[in-house]
């Protein structure tokens, strides 16, 4: 599948998790991916090699989407090195869990400093460069049930992802005559290296099997809806949110459920 031949796309958090799936995802379909870490980089260069199977070209670009000078210039190498961007996933995010009456300010401004103003810095910035080369792109940005579940102990990630909702909702409205398209994926809880953070292996196991689909989501299955919102057969898609979490919220106490 070659959908999005010479398209070029980038990635952020993408050494890991959703991110690297992501990045897997559209350079199997053709497209050149830079992929955006933080961290160590030889998580970002397996992904990378990973791609590269594809016969697509990636770039490695360390930078802290806390930071918009460093966002600015992550896109701007992106456009230097492959000629443009048509693709944006902003997937970067951070979270720590505690009380907020009781809450370190330091993790809590840090929540909020990735996860929403990443979000933002990365959306503002490929909008300016889409809007300067006159390309009609896609902007994907990962939400969370977060969202709109009043999560205890989660409030700096519940704001920054009801922020970020709505941010992408406004910026759909505003590029729609640029025919840049914008729009949300909200995946449920997906077995990602980031819920070991917080919950054991063992857990997480119990947990997964009381979800209505009987088990957590895989960050391929979130990859793939990006990639249905990046192709550019959905063009008549923006504005809106996608939901990939296997049912989660489903009354399924109420509902029969075969033995």
């Amino acid at each position: 599948m070659t959908v999005l031949q010479g398209k070029n796309a980038i990635v952020t958090g993408a050494s890991q998790g959703i991110g690297a799936a992501t990045a897997l995802a559209l350079a199997e379909a053709g497209a050149n991916v830079a992929i955006n870490y933080w961290g160590p980089d030889e998580p970002a260069r397996d992904v990378a090699a990973q791609c590269e199977v594809f016969g697509v070209r990636t770039k490695l670009i360390p930078a802290d989407v806390a930071r918009q000078s460093e966002v600015e210039r992550m896109v701007r190498a992106t456009v230097d090195d492959f000629g443009g961007i048509d693709l944006a996933v902003s997937n970067a995010a951070y979270s720590d869990r505690e009380l907020f009456h009781e809450a370190d300010m330091a993790g809590f401004e840090r929540t909020i400093q990735v996860t929403m103003w990443g979000a933002f810095y990365l959306v503002r910035a490929v909008s300016q460069e889409m809007i300067r080369s006159k390309t009609a792109g896609s902007l994907v940005v990962v939400g969370s049930p977060h969202a709109w579940v009043p999560v205890p102990g989660s409030m700096a990630y519940n704001m920054a992802k009801a922020a970020i909702t709505h941010m992408a909702m406004t910026a759909a409205t505003e590029l729609v005559a640029d025919r840049i398209r914008v729009n949300v994926i909200h995946p449920g809880w997906i077995d990602t290296p980031g819920e070991r953070k917080f919950f054991s292996e063992e857990k997480i196991q119990t947990m997964g099997q009381q979800l209505p689909w009987g088990r957590l989501g895989t960050p391929a299955e979130i990859a793939r809806g990006i990639l249905f919102l990046c192709d550019p057969a959905s063009d008549y898609i923006t504005g809106t949110s996608l939901v990939i979490n296997g049912g989660l919220g489903l009354p399924v106490r109420q509902m029969h459920r075969p033995d």
